[in-house]
């Protein structure tokens, strides 16, 4: 009987910790995300705190392309009907442009009324974040010296 009991409470522990430690993932994302997608830019002026030239929904409409005129013809398309080939034609593109690309290709998508794949806009803040992550971390360490 007493096996039992100690059973169910160690199976009621576990489940208990099992979902702080998933609400706590599930935080971490909803903040992460929360905050605007940014990417450095070498002539940064230095005087804000987060970089006017860093943010995706700059005042800039120019539309630039970035080999990628073939993805025009998706435009106003919804970002969840994507077929798996039409996502590798965004997938391609992605990866084969630089790191510190990704942010003005996504605002040129937006720019041109071209939604991207979930999975492909997913993957592309990553990058964009990544980046950010760099560049701050590398301003840090020159503020501090």
């Amino acid at each position: 009987m007493w096996i039992i009991a100690g059973i169910i409470v160690a199976v009621l522990l576990l489940t208990y910790a099992g979902t702080r430690i998933f609400e706590g993932k599930r935080k971490d994302r909803a903040s992460a995300s929360a905050e605007p997608a940014t990417v450095p830019d070498a002539d940064c002026c230095g005087a804000h705190e987060v970089c006017d030239k860093e943010t995706l929904l700059s005042a800039d409409d120019e539309i630039v392309y970035y080999q990628d005129e073939d993805l025009d013809h998706y435009q106003g398309r919804s970002a969840q009907s994507y077929s798996s080939a039409e996502i590798e034609d965004f997938r391609e593109i992605l990866y084969t442009m630089r790191d510190d690309e990704v942010a003005g290709w996504l605002r040129s998508l937006q720019l041109r009324n071209i939604n991207p794949p979930i999975v492909i806009r997913d993957e592309a803040l990553m990058i964009v974040t990544e980046v950010r992550d760099i560049i701050r971390g590398g301003r840090q360490t020159a503020t501090a010296v």
